[in-house]
């Protein structure tokens, strides 16, 4: 193995592993994992879908220009989403399709009748919605193992049970010391720590951004009677739940944010118990038992956008974080932002600024 690379990359995640692909044979690129196997933490929990109003305005650029790619590898299979909402609702419901179809993203008003259509047993009070026909399932593990599989064959390494102990930067690049006694040295570090961010940052002596993990619940249920195969991705207007079916029930998420520190995320008793409440709120199934249940954490900077590039003060550590709950879905057009910076060779699609890690500084 080599003992020198031109980039470190800390983590092995989808942010990680994409960006590795992206510049595996144009750099000695390392990937360093601290789990026995890497997309363990929140990579490994998604429930992925690429839909192109998901994070916002400020995401949906990287968002679309990433929906080519993963249509073409194969990793998306059609679902549709449908954002409802309850009478009163009707305005927030007109803005987002305002918002997001001056963007061009294929978003159009229904009324009652075309949710009831698309959602049977949907409850009297939903009277609205906005369609994303193009909204998609996420093969989120086949990706993953392309990425990761894509840089191996360029010559990228990965390691495993390579929890970083210290980082130390000089002239002559990053001295990286693990806690098995092992060591590497590095022109260039890269933090795709996910939920550790903040923390990789301070073990390097970079001013950490206030990038925190927030828990997600999600849990798999089995309903009676069985919910279509084809139902859309619902999500709520007001980000109170969204559900999909998945494996013969449905994968159901009460939206929750609860700020956490960087862990292996279980879930809550008290937030699948909200995830089946609201879920009786909006269909008129019976909930017959909770299947599985998890949690992952997602990390975000204040701002909510994630954050690419040279740190203004260590121009040695490059920031690839914050990805919050749409790493999965932007994960091409992201690697491709990412490794055109740590190259030196531009991005015509995207403006990486406003993603840039001077905006705190």
């Amino acid at each position: 193995m080599w003992q020198s690379c031109d980039i470190a990359i800390v983590g092995a995640g989808i942010a990680g592993a994409s960006l590795a692909a992206q510049l595996a044979g144009k750099a000695r690129v390392v990937v360093l994992e601290a789990e026995d196997a890497p997309g363990y933490h929140a990579t490994g929990r998604s429930a992925a879908f690429w839909t192109e109003s998901y994070g916002g305005p400020e995401i949906q650029p990287l968002t679309t220009a990433s929906g080519p790619i993963l249509r073409d590898g194969g990793f998306l299979s059609a679902r549709a989403a449908l954002t409802i909402g309850k009478s009163g609702q009707e305005a927030q419901v007109d803005a987002f399709v305002e918002r997001f179809g001056a963007l061009g993203v294929d978003v159009e008003r229904v009324d009652r009748a075309g949710l009831v259509s698309r959602i049977p047993g949907l409850r009297d009070d939903w009277t609205c919605g906005a369609l994303e026909p193009s909204c998609c399932d996420i093969d989120v593990a086949a990706l993953h193992q392309h990425y990761l599989r894509v840089a191996r064959i360029g010559g990228a390494q990965l390691r495993v049970r390579a929890r970083l102990e210290s980082a130390r930067v000089s002239r002559g690049g990053w001295q990286l010391q693990f806690a098995d006694g092992n060591a590497l040295r590095a022109d260039v570090l890269v933090n795709a720590a996910g939920a550790w961010a903040d923390g990789v940052a301070s073990l390097a002596g970079v001013r950490p951004l206030g990038i925190v993990p927030y828990r997600r619940t999600v849990a798999q249920v089995k309903v009676s009677p069985p919910a279509p195969e084809r139902l859309p991705l619902v999500l709520d207007i007001g980000e109170r739940f969204y559900f999909k079916p998945e494996t013969g029930g449905i994968w159901l998420s009460p939206h929750d944010e609860t700020p956490s520190p960087a862990c292996d995320a279980a879930p809550e008793e008290i937030d699948v118990a909200k995830a089946v409440d609201r879920l009786e709120g909006v269909v008129s199934w019976t909930v017959e038992r909770v299947e599985h249940r998890w949690a992952g954490l997602r990390s975000f900077a204040a701002d909510r956008l994630p954050v690419y590039g040279f740190d203004p003060d260590s121009p040695r550590f490059f920031w690839f974080a914050g990805q919050g709950g749409f790493g999965i879905q932007t994960a091409p057009a992201a690697a491709r932002l990412a490794a055109g910076l740590l190259l030196d060779k531009s991005d015509d699609q995207i403006d990486s600024r406003r993603y840039s890690p001077a905006r705190f500084h």
